[in-house]
């Protein structure tokens, strides 16, 4: 990568907005500040790409809205439950740059020399996932022995100590390019109804997925029996309301499920659907307060089934 190139782009693009000197909106630049956006991963692609595409356009793109319920039983241990509300498996940031026509390579090295290499030559914006996780941050340059990071904020930091977080396990990097063409928002749109609608894996785990997977959740909430939600976590019920909060408001997700944000995605794109995700999403939030668990399960009911009419809506 061109000597933090990246970086003077980014730079420029804040002079550009704010009418401030290079002095200035660099050190705005530089701040240790958390992010703006409602989706970690939406905001950073937003600002990898010059603020060009809105968050909620970007997210739209990446699938949107999803849904996925499992409960992990282990032997000894207790239950452990988890929700992704936004799209899913499909890799959010590729299938995002994917569906907006950007050019994009996904890279995956297990030699920190050659994923060194990589981020030295890379001659535009990069995105590496970090850990076991895949955290994506940015990079927006190299310098010697440092490298530029954009995560919550931009600060810079040693290549070496950079270089270990990122290698626990393979390095992946998103290398991005230009843009190519006309997003293909009907391509997106179409991903996230098929997937809350039908087979997304294609086997047995399809129930944990979409309108079934909700419709598992709901079951499972009023269960009285060993799978139900009482029984499980009869002894920890704080454990439950920390997990829907993380998972319905923070964890790979937007507020209220994402589903606010998908409707400002439909709005921008001139599609239907908007008020009916955002009155769900004011009943996800809800559910992420915890509960009564059978007030839990109608409220998942009531979510699903205004989902389902919006659907209806995006398919004709």
């Amino acid at each position: 990568m061109t000597e933090q190139k990246s970086f003077k782009r980014l730079v420029r693009a804040r002079m550009e907005r704010t009418g401030e000197s290079y002095t200035t909106a660099r050190r705005h630049v530089l701040k240790d500040a958390r992010p703006t956006g409602q989706m970690h991963d939406s905001w950073l692609l937003r600002e990898m790409l010059d603020d060009e595409w809105s968050e909620a356009m970007l997210a739209g793109l990446a699938g949107g809205i999803g849904f996925m319920y499992f409960v992990f039983e282990y032997k000894g241990h207790t239950p452990t439950m988890t929700i992704v509300a936004r799209h899913h498996p499909a890799p959010f940031i590729p299938t995002a740059l994917a569906h907006a026509d950007i050019a994009h390579d996904v890279t995956s090295t297990t030699s920190a020399r050659k994923a060194e290499k990589q981020l030295r030559d890379a001659d535009g914006p990069v995105i590496c996932l970090l850990g076991k996780e895949k955290h994506p941050v940015g990079v927006l340059g190299t310098d010697g022995d440092t490298v530029t990071v954009h995560n919550y904020g931009t600060s810079v930091q040693p290549l070496a100590e950079f270089m270990t977080s990122w290698g626990q396990g393979r390095h992946e990097m998103i290398s991005i390019g230009e843009r190519t063409g006309a997003p293909d928002v009907a391509a997106a749109v179409r991903m996230t109804c098929e997937h809350l609608t039908g087979p997304v894996l294609g086997n047995n785990f399809d129930v944990n997925f979409g309108f079934s997977g909700m419709r598992k959740l709901a079951e499972q909430l009023r269960d009285k029996g060993k799978k139900g939600w009482a029984q499980r976590w009869a002894d920890d019920p704080g454990f439950v309301k920390q997990r829907l909060h993380n998972c319905l408001e923070v964890e790979y997700t937007a507020p209220g499920a994402t589903r606010p944000l998908y409707a400002e995605f439909l709005d921008e794109a001139g599609l239907p659907g908007a008020q009916e995700f955002r009155e769900s999403g004011r009943l996800w939030s809800e559910i992420a307060n915890g509960g009564d668990y059978d007030d839990l399960a109608d409220k998942v009911d009531e979510a699903r089934s205004i989902e389902e009419r919006a659907i209806r809506q995006l398919m004709l």
